[in-house]
């Protein structure tokens, strides 16, 4: 980052959205909404199905697509439409069943599948639903090619004969092939004999494999949320809400906590002692023990990541940058860069050289690996991390509220961030920016001094919230 200020790398959504494709469908993180309305409606995903087989197959005699989902009762429906859009563009389906996202985009890659699908929400509720895609290397669809399917979406829909039909059978090797691909992830010889895991699968798609591969590991386990009902997912747990998984832990005397969001690409630990390892407790974790040798790359974080984690790997001459909020732009930089590890503090980790995208449960194995190897606690390998107060609140978008451009434009807006970098100075940041995944915009404010950095936040939600016309509220 050479000597450039912390108010030099500010960034404001206005820049963030600008050098995105304008897209109709998919946002950061797929396409995703509250099922049986738009752009998550049978007849669309129907018809996006269709469209995805005919771009992501196209130049193959005959291409096949991995569908995979969570636990949501949608799944069903959703699947089926997918089939059936697939089947008319004449694509062949493999059906996975409730796997984890990254289970797919592994076994897209391993068996030479033209795409992978996940039928997922993340860590929204069980009305929502959503569509990700994978590509044949495994790794997140670049934006133009989200944009030709968004366009091939408008066309209309001709289903290719009958001799032609795409046919669909269930991936019954899936599972064992997804946990083999875990224990790979560890160095040759590696278990977890000896250590006590608290674990919430978020009663998603990791209720059953996360808690086999921990055990087969030789780990002693004790695991929630692993009865999904098709209504539970992400009801009371899993990292969006890790107090579940950290009161087990202090119940049960663990010595750590584990949990997994519905698809099981994001990962949120507790030490022993029932403190909350983020995401970015994670990735310094991982930094200090595997970039600091030399040649071994930098780190590449969000405009979210905490100031502190920049300022440790400073100290110990780890090469830093920041990418806007989503894995893809995480990937991007990753790739670009040569470098294997970055991540969100969301608990969306890349470890490049163990996967091709965000995976909780290889993220979470790699932190265990080195509590096993040095013989320490998490809390002592997380120790040297300094957390600089930040306060992060969501403001809703009500269906009548302006668009979020129009928000983050808004004179008051601008005045009220330009106020609050003037108190910060050099010594914190301002990030605002809307979700690609909810109705919301977030506004994050960082600094040194707590009951500064709150009061700063909230004057600049307000200043959003009036321009919205809908109230803030505090981010999860």
């Amino acid at each position: 980052m050479g000597n450039r200020t912390i108010r030099d790398r500010q960034l404001t959504s206005e820049g963030e959205k600008a050098i995105q494709p304008m897209k109709r469908y998919f946002g950061t993180d797929g396409i995703r909404g509250r099922v049986g309305e738009s752009p998550v409606s049978p007849v669309e995903i129907l018809k996006l199905g269709w469209a995805a087989g005919r771009v992501l197959a196209a130049g193959r005699a005959r291409g096949r697509v991995i569908i995979g989902k969570d636990t949501r009762i949608s799944g069903y429906l959703l699947e089926s439409a997918l089939e059936a859009g697939l089947s008319a563009a004449g694509v062949d389906i493999s059906l996975t069943g409730p796997l984890p996202t990254p289970a797919i985009a592994f076994l897209t890659r391993q068996a030479g599948a033209c795409a992978g699908i996940v039928i997922s929400a993340s860590h929204n509720p069980y009305h929502d639903n959503g569509i990700k895609f994978f590509s044949e290397e495994g790794r997140k669809l670049p934006d133009e090619v989200e944009v030709r399917i968004e366009q091939l979406m408008g066309e209309e829909m001709v289903t290719v004969g009958a001799e032609a039909l795409g046919k669909a059978e269930r991936f019954i090797d899936a599972i064992p092939r997804y946990t083999e691909h875990c224990r790979d992830s560890l160095a040759p010889g590696s278990r977890l004999d000896g250590l006590k895991l608290a674990v919430d699968c978020a009663n998603g798609a990791a209720y059953h494999v996360a808690p086999l591969v921990l055990r087969e590991l030789g780990a002693e386990v004790t695991a929630i949320g692993t009865e999904p009902d098709g209504f539970n997912i992400n009801r009371d747990g899993g990292s969006t809400a890790p107090e579940a998984v950290r009161k087990l832990v202090l119940d049960n005397g663990s010595d750590a906590g584990i949990a997994f969001d519905g698809d099981a690409d994001r990962v949120i630990l507790v030490d022993h002692q029932g403190e909350i390892v983020d995401g970015d407790g994670i990735l310094y974790v991982l930094s200090q023990h595997h970039l600091q040798q030399e040649g071994a790359g930098g780190l590449v974080g969000t405009t979210m990541t905490n100031l502190g984690v920049e300022v440790a790997c400073k100290k110990s001459d780890i090469p830093f940058s920041r990418a806007q909020v989503g894995d893809r732009y995480i990937l991007e930089q990753l790739t670009n860069a040569g470098w294997i590890l970055g991540g969100e503090t969301s608990g969306h980790i890349l470890c490049l050289d163990r996967s091709t995208t965000g995976d909780g449960l290889i993220a979470a194995l790699a932190v265990l690996e080195i509590m096993v190897q040095t013989q320490k606690s998490l809390a002592e390998l997380v120790a040297g991390l300094k957390i600089y107060p930040q306060q992060l609140i969501n403001v809703s978008l009500g269906a009548d509220a302006p668009a979020a451009p129009s928000i983050l434009g808004c004179g008051a807006v601008k005045k009220a961030i330009a106020q609050c970098q003037s108190q910060l100075g050099d010594e914190g940041r301002v990030v605002l920016r809307p979700s690609g995944t909810e109705p919301v915009i977030r506004v994050m404010v960082e600094g040194v001094d707590a009951e500064m950095v709150d009061e700063l936040a909230r004057q600049i939600a307000t200043a959003v919230q009036r321009a919205a016309g809908t109230p803030a509220v505090d981010a999860e």
